[in-house]
């Protein structure tokens, strides 16, 4: 156990650790302080290191990334920027994308990370609901924020970041004190260089006494209804998150540890199971700036820089798998590796075994309430198929249709207790959705499934048309709207079905209903794939499109779409 830890994984059972656990009291907590301002001794003590798929790499100590983010935190205040509003960055794994987060926490301000992989309608919705003062993005994505500008009044300010490589710390040591240079002018905003605003601005020092309450991010989630919903997240989630991660990760840290996770910072799992509880211990993360997936820059990666804990997808671990050669090529010093997103399978996890060296600890949790359920190898066995368990200062339990809790061994709705630090505030002005996610004082989680007598939780499905696919949460509902809005389109119904390449977990179909008149065809199919494709995200793409005479429906109205994945499971079968 370390200086930071919160639990101890030596002599005692993992039941034992959960029994005996509870969460340290706090009345003050701000996150830009915990994870980095304590380990900006002087010292040097290495944050990150950054690379590009060109193999360009920069090192930053957590003195530098303090000395950025204090400079960046005066550079956002002079912006106008003030505790409560939202600063959106929309970038890859990159310094940047970090020293945004850690600014906005020490002003007091609400970061709000989006996907570079979004398109015009996903990216318009997500700022102007969060109503976001200033965004923070490459510069390829100037034009899209520039068409849509016009539809952002609470927009003040766009910061470009020009650069493909990885930006020297000592970039904004230049004798270079002139205003910060124009790189794009749009009818109303003209996008500054977010290097020249750095190196324009003094060196100030800021730290937020912010309390465990007060929000530190936004994060979209989707849903099966309606547009994705704003989850405003606390200071506190961090702590939440950590008995989890020490779990996951067998013991977190150890001497040497290097963390890496290739999942995207703009979402719970980059950005709050790899990147800020790692620094939380003060342990040094792996960044890769990407485009796409590949196993070989992956693995070279990870080898070169001694990674030694990792937050792999199962959709990864997939590719992987498929690129053995690869992974004798490039030898690795892993000796810990949490996945989540989708079920791993035993397939999977035997994979792991023989060719990681090490049991795959796989997680379960939500933006909403996340590092909730999952395995420890090092505590507990690992029984391929399970959720695992209910990670230590954690309450889950297993609730009927009529809300009374159900014994062992009953299926139900996971429900998890809001009484938990990693427990989110709510909806963002959003607070009928919000209510109804709560049964008293407990909250669900949307999976339907049962405990064994030992505790171990067993998944059997989504209570609701939520689409688990490439480990992204896929809301129906809004590419449901995007597809209406084609001429072509009567009627649509967005499911999840499996990838017939076995990698994705599922991949989304759509079931549609065309017009009179209108007849099904190739083109037909690739104009609405492409049109979901640049609207909103690539991960989204339906993969799958069938044009049905009528779709089964509620004597409601409402669509039965498990009723349409029963029919697709069953004409695979046969």
């Amino acid at each position: 156990m370390t200086e930071h830890s919160l639990i101890a994984l030596e002599n005692q059972s993992f039941d034992e650790l959960s029994d005996a656990f509870g969460w340290p009291e706090m009345h003050r907590l701000n996150i830009a302080e915990v994870v980095c301002e304590r380990f900006a001794d002087g010292s040097n003590r290495l944050a990150l290191i950054a690379e590009n798929e060109a193999g360009d790499c920069e090192r930053y100590s957590f003195d530098d990334i303090n000395r950025l983010a204090n400079r960046l935190a005066s550079a956002f205040q002079l912006a106008g920027i003030e505790p409560g509003d939202r600063v959106a960055v929309i970038l890859p794994q990159r310094v940047e994308t970090a020293l945004v987060h850690i600014a906005a926490q020490k002003l007091g301000a609400i970061s709000l990370p989006l996907s570079v992989l979004f398109g015009d309608d996903a990216l318009e919705y997500r700022l102007a609901d969060s109503g976001s003062k200033i965004v923070i993005a490459a510069v390829d994505k100037l034009d899209l924020i520039d068409e849509l500008s016009g539809n952002l009044p609470e927009l003040q300010a766009v910061w470009a970041v020009s650069e493909s490589a990885p930006v020297p710390a000592t970039t904004v040591d230049r004798q270079d004190r002139a205003a910060p240079s124009e790189t794009h002018a749009s009818s109303r905003i003209e996008a500054a260089d977010f290097w020249g605003v750095l190196r324009a601005t003094d060196d100030a020092q800021f730290s937020c006494s912010s309390s465990p309450d007060d929000p530190a991010f936004l994060l979209y989630t989707s849903g099966t209804t309606g547009p994705p919903k704003g989850a405003l997240i606390p200071q506190r989630a961090l702590i939440g998150n950590l008995t989890g991660f020490e779990c996951s990760q067998n013991g977190f840290p150890q001497e040497q540890d290097v963390m890496f996770t290739p999942a995207d910072w703009a979402w719970t799992g980059g950005l709050l199971d790899g990147l800020l509880p790692a620094w939380y211990y003060g342990a040094p993360v792996v960044a890769l700036d990407y485009k796409k997936f590949r196993a070989d820059i992956i693995l070279s990666l990870m080898s070169r820089h001694k990674v030694t804990c990792a937050f792999i997808p199962p959709t990864a671990l997939k590719m992987l798998r498929s690129e053995p050669a690869l992974l004798e090529r490039y030898p690795l010093a892993l000796r810990a590796v949490m996945s989540a997103g989708e079920a791993v399978g035993e397939e999977l996890y035997r994979w792991g075994q023989k060719a990681l060296g090490l049991d795959i600890n796989e997680m379960c949790g939500q933006t909403e309430h996340n590092y909730l359920i999952g395995n420890c190898s090092a505590l507990m066995p690992v029984r391929p198929g399970s959720m695992g368990k209910a990670y230590p200062g954690h309450k889950v339990a297993i609730m009927g249709p009529d809300g009374t809790l159900l014994p062992d061994g009953q299926e139900g709705e996971i429900v998890a207790h809001k009484d938990d630090p990693v427990h989110f505030l709510g909806y963002w002005k959003n607070p009928e959705a919000t209510a109804s996610k709560y049964t008293g004082d407990w909250f669900h989680l949307g999976d339907i499934g049962y405990r064994d007598a030992e505790g171990y939780l067993w998944f059997v499905g989504r209570a609701d048309d939520v689409i688990s696919s490439a480990g992204y949460r896929i809301g129906p509902g809004e590419i449901e709207d995007c597809v209406l809005k084609h001429p072509a389109v009567q009627q649509v119904a967005a499911i999840g079905v499996p990838d017939p390449d076995g990698i994705r977990g599922d991949v989304v179909k759509l079931c549609i209903v065309l017009n009179p008149e209108i007849e099904p065809s190739s083109t037909l199919e690739k104009e609405i794939q492409t049109q979901v494709r640049t609207q909103l995200a690539a991960y989204e793409y339906p993969r799958q499109i069938e044009f049905m005479e009528a779709l089964p429906m509620t004597t409601t109205g409402k669509i039965k779409r498990m009723e349409l994945r029963r029919m697709h499971i069953e004409r695979l079968s046969s």
